[in-house]
């Protein structure tokens, strides 16, 4: 865990009421849930934040929600605005579940924020916990946003500095089909002034 990022998530939890409508991701919600083949189940949210938009959206559609999140400031936003959510204070490289526990499992605006070099066995723990059919959602950043086909290091972020890190896309595809993952699309999306990467794996 880096308890520096760590610590501007929790400095961000003091000033999320008024960067709510920052980034519109109702569009990327519609496109995955229309790629899942069940419409009841089970999703994990790693890096889930205050719990919107996504673990929102699935509550609200029938679905239980697990999010995990390593900012306790975080999930105390959650807990007011998405109180059905199961919250689990943990770092995303840590967290373990049994197998075959989801159906769907998302990380958004979150992956990058992992060392790349533990990016392969997060994945392979992905893929455990999905049951058949399920599907992974993530967001990925690439020279679009960092300006270099690797990164390892800090971008600013409404006035913080964050750290990030990203392969090559050939890498990241690469480790994906190690681990048991096919990827169904990739999609660059614009949203709130910055450009990433979503992938939706099965």
């Amino acid at each position: 865990m880096n308890p520096s990022l760590q610590e501007c998530y929790d400095g961000f939890a003091d000033t999320y009421d008024a960067n709510r409508g920052l980034f519109d991701m109702g569009p990327v919600f519609e496109d995955f849930w229309q790629r899942l083949a069940r419409r009841d189940g089970d999703a994990l949210d790693l890096g889930c934040g205050a719990g919107e938009p996504f673990a929102k959206n699935f509550i609200e559609r029938g679905w239980r929600v697990t999010g995990v999140d390593f900012s306790a400031r975080m999930l105390q936003l959650a807990e007011r605005y998405v109180p059905e959510m199961r919250r689990i204070h943990a770092d995303m490289a840590t967290v373990s579940f049994a197998p075959e526990s989801f159906d769907a499992v998302t990380a958004v605006y979150s992956l990058f924020h992992l060392p790349r070099a533990q990016h392969a066995a997060l994945f392979g723990n992905i893929r455990s916990w999905l049951r058949p059919g399920g599907k992974l959602l993530f967001t990925y950043a690439s020279r679009h946003y960092t300006g270099a086909e690797t990164f390892d290091g800090h971008m600013e972020f409404m006035g913080r500095p964050l750290y990030y890190s990203h392969d090559t896309l050939q890498h990241l595809r690469g480790i994906l089909a190690d681990a048991g993952f096919g990827i169904e699309d990739e999609a660059w999306r614009e949203i709130g002034g910055e450009t990433f990467l979503w992938v939706t794996a099965k």
